[in-house]
């Protein structure tokens, strides 16, 4: 029998059962193996063809260095021609092909065709709508000529053992029994429990992307592993140091540490009912802790509890924790990664503690660690709410690849309260997917709990379990730990800039130590200024400075409180998510009320004073036009501290207590409830939620164009969703800054670095020294020459030395030149 090629060094039925074995075991997670393995067998089957063969067998040739093309009359130059030749697009007409006419079995084979006709692509749409109207682009995919996609060719050549096999698998009586099985288990949970409603619909698409997770994932270990034998002995394939042993090593930390006061006495209780409650059966639970509370330990001793409390039944796989910022990622995963990776464990040879988020160069990253992100192949592993919400809403394949590891995992959401509210009910319904169908637990910590289970539950309302809170008796809990007074000091019209300085000033006379957040970097910046005329001593902190920079400046500041001198620190709402500091007094400008709890957060932290100082204060001039979020939450605090004003023994007289909490997310979700299902405005108004459930408009149209309604049974516009999905409105750009020594040697480096693996390392190291900036920042910078890239064919740029200030950071003007670095310029 004739040999056909997959990959290079790797033979198409390898391939194929290769892929079917990784994909069932990755599907099976659902008890949905056996689509895994189908996807596998089918996926490749287009390249059967000789067609493809050609193409393939002449660009190995072309690889080969002995290879001369003039001695070969039979070679063509496959120049131009990679991911020209249709291969797969045979499999799912195959598949089409042998579906009989049970509604099951239609439904189902149209799953499993748009994973395999997507592969290379991401999911594609069922229907699509342009300015010419809307049409079937899934049927007419389906449709495609075989002189195109040489189906007939493929499974006459095709190797018996796999037709066998994939024949086996479609006429089994019980082929479409796991669908029906999960299907009905879907309406049964729903709120509406009917097939068309938009949380079925919407359910049934997350099963479709999670499947095709599933082949994604296998497809492309199984050609890496072909490609690079000796690299995929790193893979961790699973194969992770015990619970029992992380286990230990948390227990050993509590062992050791000292109760000092009132509030770490509280930190252990909160830790213990963690540990209680780990017990509990799988589910969608709350972590309801003010502030300073310890909810990152407390969190990972619930998460590796219940994942040994799991091991009898159908077990947990990996811990997923996710952090709302990049800027504080770094810390939280160093704190347990020193717990769960002790240096002195030198029998840990795989990867405990994996880090994986969207800095500058993230995809470039050392080859092991790159091998491991690009599955989240590790036991405990960090991320952000971009990369989560991009693994289950994003474009292509590479954040897709991830889903399935979302499957049997103790999913941590840290500051949940951080959830773009457009991100809502698309949100709810992933969590409720995974939690309900996927065997995962959820929890979700905070200190100000958004009222997510009680928005509209026919566009998607977390289903929280019985006994969701870890935390028995929150309002308690809120009062013994309560260390701070929130003082309401708003005021017609407004303060000043000036009067502002003025109060914090009088606070460090007063209290040695004060915070003052705001919510404008350029606001920062004024009253940063407006308190070194005054002669105080002021340190700055905002997103504009590179994480080195705000690093060394907190580590000055934690300095400087622990010496008890006087200090103010003027910061942007950085500073509130999990920065371990704390000041005597702290100022907030008005916004969101979670924000001001937060802040909050920083004053008195650990309890060295019987109480702390916080004042709000609503600032006479602030622009927030481009800050709706931030804009609307300021709207709704006002509303909720005048409640507060005429009756405050009704919220237990706390400013930022649970009650006024509640009360302040119901007059915020109200307010946005239209916001929640993620509105886009391009062809005409619609939204996420529908377009990736029921997607009435779009048939509506079909329906008007075609007179008749669409033939297939899903509808979702999958492509065109996600290349509309951003979780950050505004996508920035991240540049290298010549911060100190170190970073103009790291810039020098960069530039002359052309090996791969010396790259990675360095880019990595060059997260450190980048900063985010939005397009019309990265813009203005770029025709003032400001910006310059590291070597010419790449899109990592490096800033000029005039942009950057020693103090404030980075500046869309010429700073001071007192203020900037002037060290020799990399040529």
């Amino acid at each position: 029998m004739p040999k056909y090629i997959a990959h290079k060094n790797q033979q198409l039925y390898e391939h194929l059962a290769g892929v079917a074995d990784l994909a069932r075991i990755r599907a099976e997670k659902i008890g949905m193996g056996l689509y895994g393995e189908l996807l596998g067998l089918l996926h490749d089957a287009g390249k059967y063809s000789s067609e493809f063969q050609k193409y393939i067998t002449d660009a190995l040739k072309k690889d080969d260095p002995q290879f001369n093309a003039d001695e070969d009359e039979e070679f063509e130059d496959p120049t131009g021609k990679k991911g020209k030749i249709d291969h797969s697009t045979a499999g799912a007409q195959f598949l089409a092909c042998n579906n009989n006419s049970s509604n099951a079995h239609k439904i189902l084979g149209q799953l499993l065709a748009l994973c395999l006709v997507s592969h290379h692509s991401g999911l594609i749409n069922c229907l699509t709508t342009d300015n010419s109207g809307t049409w079937d682009s899934y049927s007419r995919r389906l449709a495609k000529n075989d002189n195109k996609t040489h189906r007939e060719e493929c499974f006459k050549n095709i190797d018996k053992p796999i037709f066998d096999r994939i024949n086996t698998i479609l006429t089994g009586k019980l082929f479409t029994k796991q669908f029906e099985e999960k299907c009905r288990d879907i309406v049964r949970v729903s709120p509406e429990r009917t097939p068309l409603s938009t949380v079925t619909q919407f359910q049934l698409g997350l099963l479709t992307r999670f499947l095709f997770s599933t082949l994604i994932d296998a497809d492309r270990q199984d050609t890496a592993d072909s490609e690079k034998p000796k690299a995929a002995r790193h893979r961790q394939q699973g194969e992770y140091r015990s619970w029992d042993i992380l286990i230990e090593r948390l227990e050993g930390r509590y062992k050791t540490l000292k109760i000092k006061n009132h509030v770490n006495e509280i930190r252990k209780d909160i830790t213990m009912h963690c540990l209680r409650a780990a017990k509990q059966a799988k589910g969608l639970f709350t972590l309801t802790v003010p502030t300073g509370g310890g909810k990152t330990l407390a969190s990972l001793r619930f998460a590796l509890h219940h994942a040994k409390h799991q091991e009898k039944k159908d077990g947990i796989d990996r811990i997923i924790y996710v952090i709302p910022f990049t800027s504080i990622i770094d810390q939280n995963a160093q704190v347990v990664r020193e717990i769960l990776e002790p240096k002195e464990c030198p029998e840990d040879t795989g990867k405990i503690v994996l880090e994986h988020h969207s800095n500058i160069g993230a995809d470039a990253q050392s080859w092991k660690e790159k091998l491991l992100t690009e599955n989240w192949d590790a036991p405990v592993v960090y991320t952000t709410m971009v990369q989560l919400l991009e693994t289950l809403f994003g474009a292509g394949t590479r954040g897709a690849r991830r889903m399935h590891q979302l499957a049997k995992a103790v999913i941590v959401f840290d500051e949940i309260q951080t959830l773009p509210i457009k991100c809502v009910h698309l949100f709810n319904n992933a969590i409720n997917f995974l939690v309900d169908h996927c065997g995962s637990t959820v929890v979700l910590c905070t200190a100000t709990q958004p009222l997510l289970a009680t928005v509209d539950e026919k566009k998607g309302a977390l289903k929280l379990s019985d006994n969701n809170e870890l935390m028995p008796a929150v309002g308690k809990l809120f009062g013994d730990l309560q260390r701070v007074h929130v003082h309401d000091y708003r005021k017609s019209p407004g303060w000043t800039y000036p009067e502002i300085t003025t109060l914090a000033i009088e606070q460090i006379k007063a209290n040695k130590s004060c915070l003052l957040v705001v919510n404008m970097k350029k606001a920062a910046r004024i009253l940063f200024e407006e308190a070194k005329k005054e002669g105080i001593e002021a340190f700055h902190l905002t997103t504009g400075m590179c994480p080195v920079h705000r690093k060394q400046v907190l580590k000055t500041i934690r300095q400087q409180l622990d010496a008890k001198e006087p200090i103010l620190c003027v910061s942007t709402q950085l500073i509130e998510a999990g920065v371990d500091v704390s000041f005597q007094t702290v100022i907030r400008m008005l916004a969101g009320l979670d924000s001001i709890a937060q802040a909050a957060g920083r004053c008195n932290r650990h309890g060295e004073q019987e109480i702390g100082d916080v004042f709000v204060v609503n600032p006479v001039d602030e622009n927030l036009d481009y800050l709706k979020d931030i804009a609307i939450g300021k709207e709704k605090s006002n509303r909720v501290l005048d409640d507060y004003q005429s009756d405050p023994s009704k919220y237990d007289n706390d400013r930022i207590g649970p009650k006024m909490l509640e009360w302040y997310y119901q007059n915020y979700f109200y307010g946005r409830k239209e916001a929640m299902d993620y509105p886009v405005k391009a062809d005409r108004n619609d939204t996420l939620l529908n377009m990736l459930s029921s997607n009435n408009l779009a048939v509506d149209e079909f329906r008007r164009t075609h007179r008749t309604k669409p033939s297939i049974n899903l509808c979702q516009s999958f492509m065109t969703a996600a290349k509309r999905f951003r979780s950050i409105d505004a996508p920035t750009r991240s540049v290298i800054v010549r911060y100190d020594k170190e970073g103009r040697d790291l810039v020098g480096q960069l530039c002359a670095a052309f090996e791969v693996d010396k790259q990675y390392g360095l880019i990595k190291k060059a997260q450190q020294y980048s900063v985010n900036l939005f397009p019309h920042e990265f813009e203005k910078l770029s025709q003032q020459d400001a910006l310059q890239r590291v070597q010419e064919d790449t899109e990592i740029f490096y800033l000029d030395n005039r942009y950057y200030s020693k103090v404030t950071g980075i500046s869309l003007e010429s700073v001071k030149q007192e203020e900037q670095f002037h060290d020799e310029c990399v040529a």
